[in-house]
C-alpha cells in the first residue's frame, strides 16, 4: 500500500484548528450574534468555546493514544464493540464536516455576491460556492503537504487581517468609550444566550481537525494536544476583541441584524473605509476557504479509515499511487458538499424553494452543528469506557475528574442541540438514519484481516537454498513465517519494478514468471517478480484449518520454481483467503507493486473481474503464452482499437518493438453486428518506437475473427485492450477480447489483454462509451461502410 508520509509540524496543526475555527462562524455569526443579544455576544461564543474545550480535552487524551487520522470515528471504534454505533459516529461526523464546508462555503458565496459580484450579474446563490468546493476536493486530492501549507499561509493572513479590523475598532473610540458602549449593550436574555452559543459552537469545532488529521502530523501524541489547546485559547480572545468591535460600530443595530451574514464588512467600511472593507471582504474570503479545506481533509481521513474498517466502499481507503492521498475518499467528500450547497442554498433557499421547502444557510448551519455534537457526545461516553475497559491502555494526558468532565460534556452537547434550528436538526436525524438503514442492508466489509492472510512470508531462492544446507528441512518453508518482521527480499525490493504473479496452477508458474520477467526488463533492469499462491477457504471453515494445505502449496511452488532453473529475481509467499481476488488486489497495494501478471480465467472469472476492476496498478492477463527465454516475442500483433486500455498498451508495445519486436497493427471492418471498426490512427501515431509498422485491413465478420485470423497467419502473440464495455455487459474482460481468447485457443494464437488502472475517469467512460458509441453510429452511419470500401488491399 502506498503509505501516508507525516509532512504536518505544530504551526501547520494550529493552523489547521485556526484556520477551521477563524472563518464562517465569526464573520458570519459575529453580525446575527450582536444583533440579537448586544455585549452579551462575547459570552455566549464563551460558552461555546468552554463546551468545545470539554470535549476537547478528550479528544486530547485520545490523540495522544492513537496516533493516526480518524478523530472521533477513530476513538470510538478503538472503545467500543458495537459495529452499528462506530458507523453512526463515522457517518455522522463525515456529515458534519462535509455541512461544515458547504456552509463555510455558502457563506463565502454571499460575501462574493455582496461585495466582489457587482449587483445585477444574474448569478444564483451557491454557485460560487460549488465551484469553490470542487477547487478545494482538487487541491486536498493533490497531496496533504500541499494543502498544509496553502492552510498555514491563509490562516495566517487572515488573523492579520482580523487584528487591523480589531485595530481600527479601538482607533474609532477612545477605550473609555468603548467599554462604557460595550457594557450598555449587555444582553440577560439567556435563552438567546444559548440559542447563539449553540450556533457559534461550529466556529470552535476546528479542534476536531487537527485530531481528525493526527495521522498526517509529526510527533502527533504531543503536537495534536498542543495545537488542540493553542488554537481554541487564540480563537476565543480573537473572537472577544471582534464582538466587542462589532457592538461599538457606527451602524444601527438593525441594519446589522438586516445585512446578516455580511454585516462585517459593512462595519469595516465604517471602521476603516473602503480599503479596510476590502481587507476583511478578503479575509473573510480567505478564512472561509481556509476553513473548508481543513474540513475536507478532516472528512477524507475519516472516509479512509471507514473504507479501511469495511464500513464504507473499500476504494475510500485506497491512497493514490502518485499523489498519496485518499483520492476517492476526497471525490466523494467533495460530491456531499457540493450536494449540500445545491440542496439548501440552490434548490431549498430561506425564502423557499421548490415545493414551498426552506432551509437556506441557518438550517445548513444546524445541520452542520447537529452532526458535530452528536458525535461528540459519544466520544465523551467513551472517554469513561475506555477508562474502564483499558485501564492499563499508556496514557501520556489524561483529563482531570473521570467520569464528571466527560458527563458536563455530553449535558452540555446535548443542551446546545436542543437550541439548533430544528429543520436543520430534522434533516441530519433522517439523513443519518438513512445511511444507518443503508448499512444495515448492505452488511459493511469484511475487515482485511478476516478476509486474506499471509502464511508464508516471500522467500527468495538463495534463502530456500540457505536454509536447506543449514539443515532447514529440505526443501519446506516453514522457516519462513507470516509473522516474522520480513525477508530481506521482500523489504529491500520495494524501489525496484515489482509485478506480481498470481498462481493457480502451480505447473505453469514457471511459464509466467519468464514472462513476468520478459516484461519487467521492458521497464527496468533489475526487476523482481513476486509469485503468490493463494488457497482458498470455504466458507463456514476455519481459517487455520486450511493453514497446512497453503503452507504445502508454497513448498510445491518453491519446488516448481526451482526445478525450472530460473534466470530470474523472483519471491515466493503463501496466503489464506476468503476472497481471492481481493487477496490479490490487497497484496499489489501492499507491497507497491507496478504491474499484475496473471492467466485468462478458467474456472475463476469472479476473481479475474475483481482484479481486473480494482487493482491499483495496470494487468496483463496471459493464454497461451511460453517463452522459452526473458526476450522480446519476434512478431506482436496489435488490433487497433480505442479506449483507455488500448492506449495503455501502447506504450509496452513500443518498448517490445524497441527490442527488436515486430508490429504489425490489424485494422478490422466487421461485416456483422459484432464489433465496430476503429480508426488506426492513433495507435499508428503513437507506436513511434519502431520504424516499420505494417498495417492490416481486414474485413471479417467480427472483431475477435479478424484478429485471430490475422494474428495466426502473422505468427507471434496478438496484444489487446480490455473492452470499454465489460462493466455494463459483465464479461470478464469484454466481448471483443473473450471472444479473441475463445477463438486464440483454437487457432493457437498466444494473447495478452491488458487492463489498465481503473480510475474515476475510466469507471464513467466504462458507463458512458455505450451511450457514445450508439449516437456516433447514428451521426455518421456511412462511416463504417466507407472504412470497408477502403479494405480492399488487407496490408500495406
Amino acid at each position: 500500500m502506498v503509505e501516508h508520509t507525516r509532512t504536518l509540524g505544530f504551526w501547520v496543526a494550529f493552523a489547521l484548528g485556526l484556520g477551521t475555527m477563524i472563518a464562517a462562524g465569526i464573520f458570519s455569526l459575529s453580525g446575527t450574534a450582536v444583533a440579537e443579544i448586544g455585549s452579551s455576544a462575547v459570552i455566549a461564543f464563551v460558552i461555546a468555546a468552554l463546551i468545545a474545550g470539554v470535549t476537547a480535552a478528550s479528544y486530547s487524551e485520545f490523540a495522544s493514544i492513537y496516533a493516526e487520522n480518524g478523530g472521533g470515528y477513530l476513538f470510538s471504534s478503538r472503545t467500543f464493540d458495537r459495529d452499528l454505533l462506530e458507523y453512526a459516529v463515522g457517518a455522522s461526523l463525515f456529515l458534519g464536516y462535509t455541512g461544515t464546508t458547504a456552509f463555510y462555503l455558502a457563506t463565502m458565496d454571499e460575501w462574493f455576491l455582496e461585495f466582489v459580484v457587482p449587483h445585477g450579474w444574474p448569478i444564483p446563490h451557491g454557485s460560487i460556492g460549488v465551484v469553490a468546493a470542487v477547487m478545494l476536493g482538487a487541491l486536498n486530492a493533490q497531496g496533504t503537504e500541499e494543502s498544509g501549507t496553502f492552510q498555514v499561509v491563509v490562516s495566517g493572513a487572515k488573523v492579520a487581517i482580523l487584528v487591523a479590523f480589531i485595530g481600527g475598532a479601538f482607533a474609532y473610540k477612545a477605550p473609555a468609550e468603548t467599554i462604557g458602549t460595550f457594557t450598555a449593550a449587555v444582553s440577560t436574555d439567556l435563552g438567546g444566550i444559548i440559542s447563539v452559543a449553540a450556533l457559534a459552537f461550529i466556529t470552535f469545532f476546528g479542534f476536531s481537525a487537527i485530531a481528525a488529521s493526527a495521522g498526517e502530523i509529526i510527533e502527533p501524541r504531543k503536537t495534536v494536544p498542543r495545537a488542540i489547546a493553542a488554537s481554541i485559547i487564540a480563537v476565543t480572545i480573537l473572537y472577544a476583541f471582534v464582538i466587542v468591535a462589532m457592538v461599538n460600530a457606527p451602524i444601527p443595530a438593525e441594519v446589522i441584524a438586516e445585512e446578516g451574514e455580511t454585516a462585517m464588512g459593512s462595519v469595516a467600511n465604517a471602521f476603516l473605509g473602503s480599503i479596510g472593507m476590502a481587507l476583511i471582504v478578503a479575509g473573510a474570503i480567505f478564512s472561509m476557504v481556509s476553513a473548508s479545506n481543513a474540513s475536507v481533509l478532516a472528512a477524507s481521513s475519516i472516509g479512509s479509515l471507514m473504507g479501511r474498517q469495511g464500513q464504507a466502499p473499500r476504494r475510500f481507503s485506497r491512497i493514490h499511487p502518485v499523489y498519496g492521498t485518499p483520492f476517492w475518499s476526497v471525490t466523494t467528500a467533495t460530491a456531499t458538499i457540493v450536494v449540500l450547497i445545491v440542496a439548501f442554498i440552490m434548490l431549498f433557499p430561506a425564502d423557499g424553494g421548490l415545493g414551498g421547502v426552506r432551509l437556506g444557510l441557518e438550517a445548513l448551519t444546524g445541520f452542520a452543528t447537529f452532526n458535530l455534537l452528536a458525535p461528540l457526545s459519544v466520544v465523551n461516553v467513551a472517554l469513561i469506557v475506555s477508562r474502564r475497559r483499558f485501564p492499563d491502555l499508556e496514557r501520556p494526558i489524561t483529563v482531570p475528574l473521570v467520569p464528571v468532565v466527560p458527563i458536563v460534556g455530553i449535558a452540555a452537547n446535548l443542551a446546545l442541540i436542543t437550541s439548533l434550528p430544528i429543520i436543520g436538526v430534522v434533516v441530519g436525524s433522517v439523513l443519518v438514519v438513512a445511511l444507518l438503514v443503508a448499512y444495515l442492508i448492505w452488511g459493511g466489509a469484511p475487515e482485511t484481516e478476516e478476509l486474506f492472510e499471509q502464511i508464508v512470508s516471500p522467500y527468495s531462492p538463495e534463502e530456500l537454498a540457505a536454509r536447506s544446507a543449514g539443515g532447514g528441512g529440505g526443501s519446506t518453508v516453514d522457516a519462513a513465517p507470516a509473522d516474522e518482521s520480513g525477508t530481506e527480499a521482500a523489504t529491500a525490493e520495494t524501489d525496484r519494478f515489482q509485478i506480481l504473479v498470481p498462481v493457480r496452477r502451480l505447473d505453469r508458474a514457471p511459464t509466467h514468471v519468464r514472462l513476468a520477467a520478459m516484461i519487467g526488463t521492458r521497464y527496468a533492469t533489475d526487476p523482481i517478480v513476486r509469485v503468490v499462491t493463494v488457497t482458498g477457504i470455504p466458507d463456514q471453515t476455519p481459517s487455520e484449518m486450511v493453514v497446512d494445505t497453503a503452507e504445502e502449496r508454497a513448498s510445491q511452488l518453491g519446488d516448481e520454481l526451482a526445478a525450472a532453473d530460473l534466470d530470474v529475481d523472483y519471491t515466493v509467499e503463501g496466503h489464506i483467503s476468503r476472497d481471492i481476488g481481493f487477496s490479490i488486489v490487497q497484496t499489489a497495494r501492499d507491497e507497491q507493486v507496478d504491474m499484475i501478471l496473471m492467466g485468462y480465467p478458467e474456472e475463476s472469472a469472479e476473481i479475474t473481474r475483481r482484479v481486473e476492476f480494482d487493482a491499483p496498478c495496470d494487468v496483463l492477463f496471459s493464454k497461451g503464452y511460453v517463452p522459452e527465454e526473458p526476450d522480446v516475442p519476434g512478431t506482436v500483433n496489435v488490433g487497433a482499437g480505442g479506449g483507455p486500455h488500448h492506449a495503455a498498451l501502447l506504450p509496452f508495445v513500443n518498448r517490445l518493438a524497441a527490442a527488436g519486436s515486430s508490429i504489425h497493427v490489424i485494422n478490422v471492418s466487421p461485416t456483422g453486428q459484432t464489433g465496430t471498426a476503429e480508426d488506426p490512427a492513433d495507435t499508428l501515431n503513437a507506436l513511434s518506437a519502431t520504424d516499420s509498422v505494417t498495417v492490416h485491413n481486414v474485413t471479417a465478420t467480427s472483431v475477435a475473427d479478424g484478429l485471430v485470423t490475422t494474428a495466426a497467419d502473422n505468427g507471434g502473440i496478438l496484444i489487446i485492450g480490455a473492452s470499454r464495455t465489460r462493466r455494463l455487459r459483465q464479461w470478464i474482460l469484454g466481448s471483443t477480447p473473450d471472444r479473441v481468447i475463445e477463438l486464440a485457443e483454437d487457432a493457437d494464437v498466444p494473447v495478452i489483454v491488458y487492463a489498465s488502472e481503473t480510475t474515476v475517469r475510466n469507471v464513467l467512460e466504462d458507463f458512458l462509451f455505450p451511450l457514445y458509441r450508439y449516437f456516433e453510429k447514428l451521426r455518421t452511419p456511412d462511416r463504417e461502410a466507407a472504412v470497408r470500401s477502403e479494405a480492399g488491399d488487407p496490408e500495406r
